[in-house]
């Protein structure tokens, strides 16, 4: 859709044509044509879309949509898919794993999983009891599912969709038959997660017992729904208002605050949710990957049905930061270049030599004249980059706050930065512009006054920020405990002056603080918790939620032993005791994570 609709363009009222401009404003090429067949199919029976939705559903059988994420974008797939199979008359579900009763799979005729991974092939947080479940020997046999798994993952990692392909190994396994094949997602995952919802709902529709006519969803309900028109794919340009860096002269690290203006957008979220921010790339790295290219910066490129010069399209649309298996081996074999083609073909020699390394590294490394086509055919698409919000609208209304390392290194001869890190802190002055939107996630302050214990150290103290800022605006009753963990007291205590405030008006009732380059032996969060075990048990007893913020890598999983040690011994438990009580504290929400 190459422009808006406009009232004397269509046969369609003034409200309707806005309401279906801020439909279509978020969709992408492969959405707009789905939607395009869709509305045709109806015009066609004379069938309308608020009279659709009353025709009952002749489906005996159920298709269950069962999803595991971390950021987002698996949800976001499988409520696509769920849309997908409601306008193909099925009856169906979509859930998340973590509020799925596993048990209930024996019962199941048709299953669609869709799911990220984590780390080091590990699971989202919302899954991982699914996932053992599938994995033990409660899991039932299930000779008559139907089933097909979508991954997402990012090949610069090892395990890249480890979580998927462990889902479908295990469904096999159990006897489950796969009616479309699983498949793996990369970074740009949109394309072939749209054709594999559409062989996947026609394969499982074809395999139910009774075939049903299509059933729309109103068009009132999507737009009712649409709280406001920016999203992931319709960003909002806002303001930076401010960028004050919180680590002191003498810090190892670089940590800023944001602030960054929402008015007009229309835009909410709530404590635990993330900003996505499309961020710009550094204009000399770009200018020096043309350059060592042979290319032309004002050589025309198509980017999503546009044409813009190559300079746009690298500053913009492509990923120059984060560098990937397939960069090397695709820029191998257009610049002939046999040392890195050998590189190439072993794997973990290939990881060792791309860590550290971005793209601009390789192409210095390795300068070859190649074909515009042949540049863009190397590169992966930018991505967007999320980062917990550190503020809560109750206190400061049309703003959100980030708080944010900074990525800075020397390597190779060169200084680096990070991409979206390096675009806020160095590259965007104060009353620039950034294109933003909101990520709603699981991580949720409780509904009720039950106590909070909160783990988060460096930049994994946002959230946390933002919690209390919540509680203390809606004179809420929770009681409030902060672990906290940074290199150096003097340098390092982000937001003291805050904290000291809150725990003066009694919204934050404890803190423990572990800053581990400050004495001889390092003490870290884990620590601090493990000298507070028998009042962290007495916290958990009385019914106290515990979040943890920060590095998935370590530190959470440090973390999580620290605290099955604590219920383990504290509460007289065996091992396995101990590992039941937080996997059902996980179960009742009670044990939640947002980790990176």
């Amino acid at each position: 859709m190459s422009s808006q609709l406009t009232e004397l363009s269509s046969p369609l009222a003034a409200e309707q044509v806005n309401q279906l401009n801020q439909i279509t404003a978020s969709m992408s090429a492969n959405q707009l044509a789905w939607v395009s067949g869709y509305l045709y199919g109806l015009s066609q029976s004379g069938a309308a879309p608020a009279q659709a939705s009353a025709a009952p559903v002749a489906n005996k059988q159920t298709l269950t949509i069962l999803f595991g994420s971390q950021t987002g974008n698996a949800k976001g797939v499988a409520v696509a898919a769920e849309a997908a199979a409601k306008a193909a008359g099925l009856d169906v579900r979509c859930v998340s794993m973590a509020d799925y009763k596993a048990k209930e799979l024996k019962a199941e005729s048709h299953v669609l999983i869709v799911s990220c991974t984590q780390g080091e092939g590990d699971p989202p947080d919302d899954a991982i009891d699914f996932h053992a479940f599938l994995a033990s020997k409660k899991a039932p046999k299930l000779d008559s599912l139907k089933y097909s798994v979508l991954a997402l993952g990012d090949s610069s990692y090892e395990f890249f969709c480890q979580t998927g392909k462990d889902f479908d190994e295990r469904l096999a396994k159990l006897g489950a038959t796969a009616v479309e094949p699983r498949v793996d997602c990369d970074v740009e995952y949109e394309a072939d997660s749209a054709a594999w919802i559409e062989r996947a709902i026609k394969a499982i529709a074809a395999t139910m017992e009774t075939a049903a006519a299509p059933v729309a969803t109103p068009a009132a309900s999507a737009v009712a729904t649409a709280v406001s028109q920016y999203n992931k794919k319709n960003p909002f340009t806002a303001t930076l208002e401010v960028n004050q860096k919180i680590t002191g002269r003498d810090s190892s690290k670089d940590i800023r605050h944001f602030e960054i203006s929402l008015e007009d957008s229309g835009l909410t979220y709530q404590p635990g949710d993330s900003l996505g921010i499309w961020f710009k790339n550094d204009a000399k790295v770009v200018a020096e990957i043309i350059e060592k290219c042979g290319l032309d910066a004002a050589a025309k490129v198509t980017v999503d049905d546009a044409e813009v010069s190559l300079e746009e399209a690298l500053t913009r649309h492509y990923e120059l930061t984060l560098s990937h298996p397939g960069f090397v081996a695709k820029y191998a074999e257009l610049s002939n270049n046999a040392e890195l083609a050998k590189l190439a073909e072993d794997r973990q020699a290939l990881r060792e030599y791309i860590d550290g390394r971005q793209i601009i590294d390789i192409i210095r490394e390795n300068a070859a004249e190649i074909s515009l086509e042949g540049l863009i055919s190397c590169l992966r698409r930018l991505t967007p980059r999320l980062y917990s919000i550190a503020s809560s609208q109750a206190e400061v209304e049309e703003e959100v706050h980030l708080t944010v390392g900074v990525v800075k290194y020397e390597a190779f001869g060169e200084e680096h930065q990070g991409g979206a890190s390096g675009f806020l802190a160095e590259r965007l002055e104060e009353g620039g512009e950034v294109d933003v939107f909101v990520e709603h996630s699981h991580f949720r302050l409780p509904e009720d006054n039950s106590p909070v214990i909160m783990v988060g150290p460096g930049t994994g103290v946002a959230p946390f920020r933002a919690f209390i800022q919540e509680i203390d605006a809606n004179d809420r009753e929770n009681e409030t405990w902060l672990f906290f963990g940074n290199p150096n007291f003097t340098e390092d205590f982000l937001y003291q002056v805050e904290w000291q405030s809150y725990l003066k008006d009694g919204v934050l009732n404890k803190i423990d603080l572990a800053f581990s380059r400050d004495q001889a032996e390092k003490v870290y969060v884990q620590d601090r918790m493990l000298q507070q075990a028998e009042a962290l048990w007495a916290w958990l007893e009385k019914g106290a939620y515990f979040y943890v913020c920060g590095d998935a890598s370590r530190m959470a999983k440090d973390v999580h032993e620290a605290l099955v040690t604590i219920v383990e011994q504290q509460g007289g438990k065996s091992r396995d005791e101990a590992e039941a009580y937080v996997s059902d504290l996980r179960k009742n929400k009670r044990y939640q994570r947002d980790v990176y």
